[in-house]
């Protein structure tokens, strides 16, 4: 709301002064180059650009190309643009574009033509139709996902697409689209959005009626998506829907008349709702179901609270209703922490008709006004560490009804399906979880590609099937499987498992449920780890940042999903105590053997019993640490974890000393001898040994005495071993040292290609997966005891590759920032 102020009243004879005379007028932002302004800056990085504006003021001046556009950056001054100054700042540039898809339906008129045609369309949308289209939702969804197979590679933006467009079709107009329609509204899209954000950049309208190859794509998008429309809305499905009196949205437009003229609406008023309906309804959603899925596959134990709550609140198998997804809060909080954090729309506009005062700027009639929900929802003043997925800022109603979270825009022009949205994400999500666990391809993510929304491109799965072995085809409890693998692990559970113990296998008690970790835990950890750290004089305070960026705690909570309190403290601080070890090897120490072996020589001598007093941070580290791991444990696992430390420390100076001599990989050092010396120097075999520790409890003596087992445990260092070549090539081939990097080495043993010999680990990956599925399946069903320590070798695997594919710790900087 304009901002109101005490004056003093002039004398009649005075003028008064003009509100705007007052206001200030918006800076402008530094970094125009000529002829171009900021244009360059927006198109190279939109997001960062307009994320970086908020510093400079709320409201800030940016030129594109001739054109001059006020880019509204605080949230409170884009709540008052859509609400109280929305009937003087219509919708801008950008949207006018989609005039052509769109025509003048509710999208894009304003005034009285927007609200009667609001109050047509709201019906449709009405509270006693929810739990109708949620029965549609549900089938539809469990229709589509049935149809997957075990193994394939999906690619998970272009079926959420596919998924989202047939909800809209079967619920809004109760018809049926063809696989082909469905295909070429897919492949359409990107064209539509593409010539929607060029068109908007012309400098006169005049330019989007050339024959450019821009202009002729999305010409053809409009046409196809025409097309599609005229299925859905005049197909043999949706008439006898109509005929029926059934309530679809084609039949609610044709029984209205225009309160304008007092006539029914028009066949092309009819098209245009129906193509708002599709365009707005498929992509953003699609796209929110996108992300979604990545985020859960990084995140296991956020996918592991919403699965007990859906459990709990929603039993597979049974139709949602609007009672039972109002209990799921958690849910609910993931979904809204999603579109957060990936806002669909990079960025919107409105344009001022007359002038107005914004805050205390002065905006000028005609000026364009854009605002960036994406910029707005990564406000590090309103969310706190805005880059990170916390879905606990909204536990308690902590993020609902601010004005600095507007996913569906705010005011009359509020998006009218904002309820049917919340509940397709949830009933969309529910129906893929509870059928499948989706395991990402080696090295796949989705990546932010921005044009006005903010596509999820580059996430490929391939589906695992869930236990359907408990009632009505829900999961068994979390403590009685193995987590989810994590992206791209190439470790996939088999669905053949065979059921898990009934009882704890750390309590002895009834298997029940554990409760997931509490949010803040892992955080917690960390910070407590860094203060450790600091203490133990491993690290100064000024290299803590750089450090922390590694987030170290992640890896321990994906790999070690359940364990809690000083267990979860003494795994993180051995995994960053080897970590600030390992890159004391990336200096001098990596290339002259005898300060390797005065840096590891006394950590091995520690191990054999030598109680010399120790001389440096690094040992005296080392020496707490022991005693925490050993602490109340058998003599025969105090043994075979001093032998493995003693292994995987000696790699070091191995390695060392064969970059002295020049027999570094493929020049002198073999495959095998490389493989064997990554196996040890990854530290997986001590991790293994520290999952009895903080269980607390050891794996039964005759499974350690199987040489199936061995070949297990080797298999699981060897894949997190590859898992991690592939994710620090880059970062390894610049060292100025020689890396013992897998891919390096085949690139150079086999003279190969670098796609060739990349393509060679991630196959090796997903041999020694099968391997070690085979192995458990063997294991599990001669020794039932040891069932949780095969299945935690699983979730070790995982995490290295829920960790590598994220943290900084791998990226090459090269003068710009790049998001985790």
């Amino acid at each position: 709301m304009t901002e109101t102020r005490k004056r003093i009243v002039p004398p009649r004879t005075a003028p008064r002064p003009s509100p705007l005379a007052r206001a200030a007028v918006p800076p402008l932002a530094p970094g125009a180059l000529p002829g171009l302004g900021h244009a360059a800056a927006l198109l190279r990085d939109p997001l960062g650009f307009l994320g970086s504006l908020a510093r400079h003021g709320g409201v800030v001046r940016i030129r594109l190309g001739p054109r001059t556009v006020c880019v509204v950056t605080d949230a409170r001054l884009v709540h008052t643009l859509l609400v109280a100054l929305a009937h003087d700042c219509p919708r801008g540039a950008v949207q006018d574009t989609l005039k052509t898809a769109f025509g003048d339906g509710l999208l894009m008129s304003e005034g009285q033509a927007h609200r009667d045609r609001r109050r047509i369309i709201q019906p449709a949308f009405g509270p006693d139709r929810m739990a109708e289209y949620l029965a549609v939702m549900h089938q539809v969804t469990e229709e589509r996902v049935g149809r997957w197979r075990p193994g394939q590679v999906l690619d998970v933006a272009k079926e959420m697409n596919h998924l989202a467009l047939e909800i809209v079709t079967r619920s809004l107009f109760g018809a049926r689209l063809s696989e082909n329609a469905t295909l070429a509204f897919h492949r359409a899209l990107p064209d539509l959005v593409k010539g929607q954000i060029v068109q908007s950049l012309y400098p006169h309208p005049s330019l989007a009626r050339l024959p450019l190859p821009v202009n002729r794509r999305f010409d053809a998008a409009v046409r196809v998506l025409n097309r599609v429309v005229d299925q859905a809305v005049n197909g043999p499905a949706a008439k006898a829907r109509s005929a029926e009196g059934r309530g679809t949205l084609p039949a609610l437009l044709r029984a209205a008349t225009d309160p304008a003229t007092g006539r029914p609406l028009t066949e092309a008023d009819v098209r245009s709702e129906a193509i708002t309906m599709f365009g707005a309804g498929t992509e953003t959603v699609s796209t929110t179901l996108t992300w979604l899925l990545d985020e859960l596959l990084r995140h296991p134990e956020v996918e592991a609270r919403v699965l007990a709550e859906l459990d709990e609140h929603l039993p597979a198998g049974t139709v949602p209703t609007p009672e039972a997804l109002a209990r799921l809060t958690y849910t609910r909080g993931v979904t809204q922490e999603v579109v957060r954090l990936h806002a669909p729309n990079a960025f919107l506009m409105r344009t001022a008709r007359v002038p107005v005062e914004l805050g205390p700027y002065r905006i000028p009639a005609g000026t364009e006004l854009l605002y960036s929900l994406t910029a707005l929802h990564r406000d590090p003043v309103r969310y706190p560490e805005p880059l990170d997925f916390r879905p606990e800022r909204w536990q308690d109603g902590g993020g609902a009804g601010r004005p600095s979270f507007l996913p569906f825009g705010a005011g009359k022009h509020k998006c009218i399906g904002e309820a049917f949205a919340w509940a397709e994400l949830t009933v969309a999500a529910a129906g893929v979880l509870r059928r499948w666990r989706p395991v990402a391809e080696p090295g796949s993510r989705a990546r932010e590609v921005v044009w006005t929304t903010v596509q999820a491109q580059g996430l490929c799965v391939r589906p695992v099937p869930r236990d359907q072995r408990t009632s009505g085809g829900t999961r068994a409890p979390r403590t009685a499987r193995a987590e989810r693998p994590a992206p791209g692990s190439g470790v996939t559970p088999s669905p053949d498992e065979p059921a898990a113990p009934g009882g704890c296998p750390f309590t002895a008690a009834p298997a029940a449920a554990l409760p997931p970790r509490p949010p803040g835990d892992l955080r917690a950890a960390a910070d407590r780890h860094a203060d450790w750290a600091v203490r133990r004089g491993l690290l100064t305070p000024a290299e803590l940042p750089g450090y922390r960026a590694y987030a170290l705690h992640e890896l321990i909570g994906h790999a070690f999903p359940r364990t809690r309190g000083t267990e979860l403290d003494l795994l993180v601080d051995v995994l960053g105590w080897f970590t600030i070890l390992d890159d004391r090897f990336d200096g001098t120490p990596g290339r002259r053997p005898a300060e390797a072996h005065a840096l590891v020589d006394p950590l091995i001598a520690l191990l054999d019993g030598d109680d010399t007093p120790p001389d440096s941070p690094l040992l005296d580290s080392w020496r707490e640490l022991w005693n925490r791991q050993s602490a109340s444990m058998s003599p025969a696992w105090c043994a075979r974890a001093a032998r493995e430390w003693r292994a995987c420390l000696a790699t070091f100076p191995a390695e060392a000393d064969h970059r002295a001599r020049g027999t570094v990989p493929a020049r002198g050092l073999g495959l095998a001898d490389t493989m064997r010396l990554r196996r040890h120097g990854s530290c997986l075999y001590p991790f293994m040994n520290i999952l009895e520790r903080v269980h607390g409890t050891e794996a039964p003596a005759a499974l350690h005495a199987e040489p199936a087992l061995h070949r297990l445990r080797a298999n699981t260092a060897d894949a997190a071993t590859l898992i991690n070549d592939l994710y620090s090539l880059e970062r390894e081939e610049r060292q100025a040292a020689a890396a013992f990097n897998t891919v390096l080495t085949l690139q150079r043993a086999r003279g190969c290609t670098r796609s060739r010999a990349v393509r060679a680990v991630r196959d090796r990956v997903a041999l020694l997966r099968r391997e070690s599925e085979e192995l458990r399946r063997d294991l599990q069903r001669r020794h039932p005891a040891g069932r949780w320590y095969l299945d935690g070798t699983r979730e070790l695997v995982a995490g290295v590759q829920a960790w590598t594919s994220t943290t900084d710790r791998y990226l090459v900087r090269d003068g710009r920032q790049r998001r985790r």
